[in-house]
């Protein structure tokens, strides 16, 4: 019976940390689908086997950080939640600005997130809003939903009293002019979300000095 005890110890361990190799980070509902028990995960993080990112969040110590790092620790923290505004603009090179903070826009009637670490600055979507322009990259092993340039410009320009109307029109600028999205682009985003009155002088201000 020991041995048999040990046997299953060592295979838990064994699963625990293939699952880790294999999409980078994993929380405990993952390892419990793993066959994976909390003892277990709380012994190897004791052991420093396995690294704790955060309430229910590990990854194997020797992983290589990305710079997007925090951002593949929201998408398995907030797995409905898409990365927008300034940390998606920040994701896209689109502007100069930084923020610790990891912004990431939810549905409108969705619980918010009680995450203490990485920060979190929530923004409530709804309809094509929140549909729309979503995009998935894949950052450390874990797939991130991220909206695409034109329409995280264009969420820009719909909460610019939040990141800034400096940085909406950063983002449009660079947008267009290293032609990460077209007009065409833009104007479908916009007119979806009701944006378009708002943008147009600045598209034609930017069009007419050939940005």
């Amino acid at each position: 019976m020991p041995a048999k005890i040990g046997s299953e110890k060592t295979s838990q361990r064994d699963r625990a940390l293939t699952l880790l190799a294999s999409q980078g980070m994993a929380r405990l509902s993952e390892f419990r689908n793993a066959g994976v028990a909390q003892e277990t995960v709380a012994r190897l993080a004791r052991e420093g086997t396995i690294l704790r990112l955060a309430r229910g969040l590990y990854q194997l110590p020797d992983n290589e950080l990305d710079i997007n790092h925090s951002l593949a620790e929201i998408a398995k923290l907030v797995p409905r939640g898409v990365i927008c505004l300034l940390s998606a603009t920040q994701f896209h090179q689109l502007t100069v600005h930084t923020s610790s903070t990891v912004w990431v826009a939810i549905e409108r009637t969705a619980r918010k997130p009680a995450i203490k670490h990485p920060p979190l600055r929530i923004v409530r979507f709804s309809g094509a809003a929140y549909s729309m322009g979503v995009e998935e990259h894949l950052i450390e092993g874990v797939p991130v939903r991220i909206y695409s340039p034109a329409k995280t410009a264009v969420d820009c320009f719909r909460y610019r009293n939040k990141v800034g109307l400096d940085v909406a029109l950063e983002a449009l600028r660079e947008g267009l002019r290293q032609r990460r999205f077209t007009t065409d682009e833009l104007y479908r985003h916009a007119t979806a979300t009701r944006t378009w009155k708002v943008m147009e002088p600045y598209m034609e201000a930017l069009l007419t000095d050939g940005t």
